[in-house]
């Protein structure tokens, strides 16, 4: 059987060490021990995720998240900096879906869009990803432009909820 493709994006790391959210790091520590450690899903990252990583200030902390990429077996996107996804990321930004400051948003959900991830992004951002308002718009503008894979944006606690059959 054909496993289900995920791609998160860097606040899903950075919350297995955020102590101040002891219940979304739990689920979050539950969610890599259960499904990407166990390889129960594809689960995938680009390079905006690295880069977010790499921009962080603080040494330990930057070497804690890079070292989680490097311990689990979390794979790159195939396509990321492709004509079409900086124009589906553009588009995103220039409709007003999401705002300007949230360019790797943008990016993070075109990259998942254009290569047809599963799930297609697993978020703690609720601000921004995370909120039935965007999804909806983000389903309408890749309607629009002949994207028909279905566009899942979903949070750790959604994915640990499935069930085995």
């Amino acid at each position: 059987m054909k496993l289900l493709k995920i791609y998160f994006d860097t606040s899903v790391i950075n919350f297995l060490f955020a102590d101040d959210a002891p219940q979304l790091r739990d689920a979050t520590i539950e969610f890599f021990e259960e499904c990407v450690k166990t390889q129960k899903y594809e689960v995938y990252i680009s390079d905006i995720v690295i880069a977010e990583i790499q921009a962080t200030k603080e040494n330990e902390k930057r070497t804690q998240l890079l070292e989680v990429i490097e311990n689990y077996p979390i794979h790159s996107v195939t396509e990321q900096n492709s004509t079409e996804i900086i124009k589906l990321a553009n588009l995103y930004l220039k409709k007003g879906i999401l705002p300007a400051k949230s360019n790797a948003d943008a990016f993070h959900v075109a990259i998942c869009v254009v290569n047809q991830i599963d799930i297609i992004l697993l978020t703690w951002n609720y601000k921004h990803l995370a909120n039935i308002n965007r999804k909806y718009k983000l389903k309408q503008v890749n309607l629009e432009n002949n994207y028909l894979h279905p566009l899942e944006i979903l949070t750790p606690f959604e994915v640990l909820d499935d069930e085995e059959i």
